[in-house]
C-alpha cells in the first residue's frame, strides 16, 4: 500500500486530523504519542512551529508507522518539497496553491489544499487535491459547509478552524470526510503544561464523536 493510500484510508477510518501549533517544539513528539494513544494518528505539524521541518523529520523517525505526520501551512512548492524530503506523509495548505498541489502529485504525496468558496473548492479538486480543506470553517459553520457539500458530493471536504465538540458532529453529518481539530485537541497552553493525559482524553473524545456521528 502506498503512503498516499494509507493517509486517505486513515482519514476515512478515523475522521480526525490533529492540527498542532506550538511556540516551543520540544514536546511535540510526546504530544503526537499522546494523540495516538487516543486514536488520533493523523497529525499535522504546521510550519509556523519553530524548526518545523526538523520536528517533522524527528517525529517521522521516532514514531515510524504509529502516526502519519503531515506538514501544514505550506504556501509554496519549495516548502512542500522540503517537507516531503523531511518525511511528511501529506501536505496541507490554507489556500489553493497550484504549485503545491503539482509538487505533491509529482511525489505521490496526499495533498489537502485549503478553500472557502465554491470556485476555490472546484479549482482545488480539478488541480488534483485529494481532500479539500474548508478553511476557516468557523466563519460559515456547519450550515455553510452543508451548502458547499451539496453541489460537490464527489469531492472530499474537511473543515478546519473552530471545530469543537459541538460543531464536529454537525460537520460530519453535513458530509465531512473528517474534521481538522487544533486547540480543542492540543492547545498551546495544554502543550506548554505537558498535559499529555488530557490530550489523550481529548483525542478519544473526538474519535468517539466522529464514530457516533457517522452512524446516526
Amino acid at each position: 500500500m502506498s503512503k498516499k493510500t494509507e493517509v486517505l484510508n486513515r482519514i476515512h477510518s478515523t475522521g480526525v486530523v490533529a492540527v498542532i501549533r506550538a511556540d516551543q517544539p520540544d514536546d511535540l513528539i510526546e504530544v503526537a504519542r499522546a494523540l495516538a494513544r487516543g486514536g488520533v494518528t493523523l497529525i499535522e505539524i504546521t510550519l509556523t512551529v519553530p524548526k518545523a521541518l526538523q520536528v517533522i523529520e524527528r517525529a517521522v523517525d521516532q514514531l515510524k508507522d504509529e502516526v502519519l505526520i503531515g506538514a501544514g501551512t505550506v504556501l509554496d512548492a519549495a516548502t512542500a518539497s522540503a517537507a516531503i524530503l523531511a518525511g511528511a506523509a501529506y501536505i496541507v495548505s490554507p489556500a489553493v496553491r497550484p504549485d503545491v498541489v503539482a509538487t505533491c502529485r509529482r511525489h505521490g504525496v496526499a495533498c489537502m489544499p485549503g478553500a472557502m468558496t465554491p470556485t476555490e473548492v472546484l479549482q482545488a479538486w480539478e488541480l488534483g487535491g485529494d481532500v479539500v480543506k474548508i478553511f476557516p470553517a468557523g466563519v460559515g459553520g456547519p450550515g455553510f459547509f452543508k451548502d458547499l457539500k451539496g453541489p460537490f458530493p464527489e469531492i472530499e471536504l474537511m473543515p478546519t478552524g473552530m471545530v469543537n465538540r459541538e460543531t464536529a458532529p454537525q460537520f460530519i453529518k453535513a458530509g465531512a470526510c473528517a474534521v481538522g481539530v487544533g486547540s480543542e485537541l492540543a492547545g498551546k497552553p495544554m502543550i506548554a503544561a505537558r498535559e499529555f493525559d488530557k490530550i489523550t482524553e481529548n483525542a478519544r473524545a473526538f474519535i468517539e464523536i466522529v464514530s457516533q456521528s457517522r452512524t446516526k
